[in-house]
């Protein structure tokens, strides 16, 4: 695996201690010190037409987005590193009921690596599973619940709580009911729980695009991290392929613009990173607010704020 190529130079808050081989192959990684509020940042890899996932059996995952690449599975493995909380949506986990949401289940090859930079930021174990069913339709002796890899908390409704409690508990999963009605939990909701949960100051959320847009509509998203790949997939009107953000409109009433902190190169992919505006969060008491409604700056946010 080659080193990645720096392109724009991101120096904001503190430099994180990555052992050397991981400085070698991704460079420096700085990040903001999360303060009164969690850091939540996004990752996800798209081809040029924006195109998440082909959706289709066999290939529904990104790695038929990226070419396979060894870099953006790198780069997911560091990112899931630094994290106290990886959150992810039912229908990510459908699409790979076998994963289980590590970095060295992303990143095998550096997975000692992964381990020794988690020990240097004094993370004793792997990064807490969060996984979002409204529904509660999960079978509970998926690895991530039963393979007891990770501490796992799903988030679901009171309805989602009473069809989980009809299987078999993995001890290393708890299951929480955090909203009453049908549909998608809200994001606010879901943050507050990882706050409850005290394993909340980097929290990485992987999707799906349905949950990532809540994520973006409540202003809860202080980074993204994309992986631009040099695929073009194409659509047809139907075909049911994603884009990164689902379920929610923006632009032009109340865009969402970012501001290009970093910017590095492996060959043909471009990994990009962009600053957003994110609403005041709140954790004294534990609560995460609404974001305001209003129009969307264009002025690109401030390096100094606190802010996957």
């Amino acid at each position: 695996m080659r080193p990645l190529q720096r392109l724009v130079r991101d120096q904001r808050g503190r430099r994180l201690p990555l052992p050397p081989r991981l400085v070698r192959l991704y460079g420096d990684l700085y990040l903001p010190v999360a303060r009164s509020r969690p850091y939540v940042f996004s990752n996800f890899v798209t081809t040029l037409d924006g195109v998440v996932s082909l959706h289709a059996r066999g290939h529904a995952t990104g790695a038929d987005i990226s070419g396979f690449s060894a870099r953006d599975r790198m780069v997911m493995g560091l990112l899931r590193a630094v994290a106290d909380v990886v959150v992810v949506g039912s229908g990510t986990l459908a699409a790979d009921p076998s994963h289980v949401w590590t970095p060295e289940a992303i990143c095998p090859e550096l997975g000692a690596d992964y381990g020794r930079f988690r020990a240097a930021l004094g993370k004793p174990g792997a990064p807490l599973n969060v996984i979002v069913s409204g529904s509660g339709a999960l079978d509970l002796r998926l690895p991530v619940f039963a393979s007891g890899q990770v501490q796992v908390l799903i988030l679901t409704t009171s309805g989602g709580a009473r069809r989980l409690a009809r299987q078999s508990l993995p001890a290393a999963a708890r299951i929480r009911a955090i909203h009453r009605g049908a549909g998608q939990i809200p994001a606010h909701a879901i943050l507050r729980a990882v706050l409850v949960a005290q394993r909340g100051r980097r929290v990485l959320v992987e999707g799906g695009p349905r949950l990532l847009a809540d994520f973006y509509r409540q202003r809860l998203i202080d980074e993204l991290f994309l992986t631009l790949s040099a695929q073009i997939a194409g659509r047809e009107e139907g075909d049911g392929r994603p884009s990164m953000v689902m379920g929610a409109h923006f632009a032009p009433r109340e865009p969402l613009w970012g501001s290009l902190c970093d910017a590095r190169r492996g060959d043909d992919q471009l990994f990009l990173r962009y600053a957003l505006k994110t609403a005041g969060v709140s954790s004294g008491d534990q609560s995460v607010g609404h974001a305001p409604k209003r129009r969307a700056s264009t002025d690109h946010p401030s390096a100094s704020r606190s802010s996957h």
